[in-house]
């Protein structure tokens, strides 16, 4: 499992003082107005930035930070994500995940027979879609709903799912 989590991408400054348009990449863009730091993941280093104040334009996250007050200071990092310490995340409800947790996990049947990997969680707005990669290097789409993953087991790095008739011959 990872440390850290990205709840964002600055996408372009906005303004003169240092404020940047951040794209959430976050289900709760709300959960902005609680963060008092984020992580600026610059790909060279991790610089720690304080929240100075938080605003929201159309689908994007208008924030400042206190640590740049010129848009020529800031503006080097387009591109670069936002991340989020593990304790600082949403409170998860049961049986609800990280998709960053889940890419990797190997994939078993109900059966018992190993399947493969997941390597993507789809988001469609009804319900995420599993992408699984077979063994044979095969790529199949599994609808999350209870009847198709019956099991993810963080611990055990698994996903167990049931084959439902006609999505595969196997």
């Amino acid at each position: 499992m990872e440390d850290t989590l990205r709840v964002g991408v600055i996408s372009s400054t906005h303004g003169v003082r240092g404020e940047v348009k951040v794209y959430p990449t976050t289900d709760d863009v709300n959960r902005f107005k609680k963060l008092k730091t984020v992580i600026l993941d610059t790909g060279r280093e991790q610089m720690t930035l304080s929240i100075e104040s938080v605003k929201f334009f159309k689908n994007m996250v208008i924030l400042k930070f206190k640590e740049f007050n010129n848009v020529n200071d800031i503006e080097k990092y387009k591109g670069k994500d936002l991340l989020i310490r593990r304790d600082q995340a949403v409170k998860l409800a049961p049986n609800e995940n990280f998709i960053t947790d889940l890419i990797g996990l190997k994939v078993v049947t109900d059966e018992g027979k190993e399947f493969g990997t997941l390597t993507d969680v789809l988001q469609t707005g009804a319900n995420d879609v599993y992408v699984i990669e077979s063994l044979e290097g095969k790529e199949y789409l599994f609808p999350a709903i209870p009847q198709c993953i019956l099991d993810v087991n963080l611990e055990s790095q698994t996903v167990t799912v049931h084959i439902l008739d006609g999505l595969l011959d196997l």
